[in-house]
Order: C-alpha cells, then structure tokens, then sequence
C-alpha cells in the first residue's frame, strides 16, 4: 500500500445532530473515516465500526461517518439516518449530514482523502460506499475499499499500532 500524507487540518464538519466539529478537534487521534448508507450490500459494516469505536475510542481513535446518497442507497433525510443508525446498529461514533464525496460538490474532506491510494495504487473518487479512509497521527492516510471489513486485521493492526498504550 503506498503510503500518502493529507493535510486535513481546518476542515469543518456538520454532524448529523447540527453540531460542528473540525478536523483539528481531530488533530494526533487515529481517525476512521467513512462514508455509509443505510441501504446497501455492505451496511452491516456499521456493526464492525461501532465496535471499533467501542474497543478503541477511549484510546484514541475516532470513527466519523459520512451519510451519502451518491450511489442512491441512502435513507432521505437526516433524521431517518440518525434513526436507522441507533435502532439497527446502535451507532453511537459521530456521523455528518448527508455528504456529497465525489464530484462539483464533494466534501472538502473527500477532496483530499481521494488522494490517498489504495492496496492497488489507486486514488481517485470514492468508488462506492463504506470506502475507509483511516488518518494517522502522523499525517499519513491509508485508505480500505469497500469489501475490507472495518474488522479487517490490516485496519484493526493499524490501529493497535498507532495509538498510546
């Protein structure tokens, strides 16, 4: 996987409850960041990055979802999300307002988190939902196609590796 380094500093987000916080709030944690829907082959992953959150949030990583309806699998409105998201998953790690992650409108975050290449060397749009994009307290972004489960030992050794003990 070829290492990438982002600046994601100074970018806002608004979360699903109308709160902001920014990616500085961010700054020398490990941040998980992914874009979801509640209507897709692969929405169970939710299941996975609760867990994630549970196991590791105390210690320093941060799981932050991006609701998207660019691959038309998303629940209408915010509310409906932040609903689904609770009953089904029991998702308590934050999630943004709906986001657009490709294209004319993408969200600034997305804007740099494309840049980051995958196990195969590839950047560029995000290909379709549950992409992972986990940021590491140095700067670098490695970055987890869809079919990598949040689980996954090559995100979860990542993890363990980069936070405090």
């Amino acid at each position: 996987m070829t290492k990438v380094t982002a600046d994601l500093s100074g970018i806002t987000i608004q979360l699903i409850d109308g709160t902001r916080i920014s990616t500085d709030d961010l700054a020398g944690k490990v941040v998980l960041y992914v874009n979801v829907a509640s209507k897709c082959g692969f929405t169970p992953q939710y299941e996975a990055l609760e867990a994630l959150h549970r196991k590791y949030g105390q210690r320093g990583l941060a799981v932050v979802g991006f609701p998207t309806d660019q691959f038309k699998q998303e629940l209408g409105s915010e509310g409906e999300i932040s609903q689904f998201c609770k009953l089904n998953y029991d998702v308590t790690f934050p999630l943004s307002q709906k986001t657009w992650v490709n294209g004319k409108f993408r969200h600034p975050l997305f804007e740099r988190l494309t840049k980051a290449k995958d196990g195969l060397g590839v950047s560029g749009p995000v290909m379709w939902n549950f992409e992972k994009f986990l940021s590491l307290p140095t700067g670098e972004v490695r970055r987890f196609r869809s079919i990598t489960k949040p689980d996954d030992q090559a995100i979860v050794s990542l993890i363990e590796a980069n936070l405090p003990n």
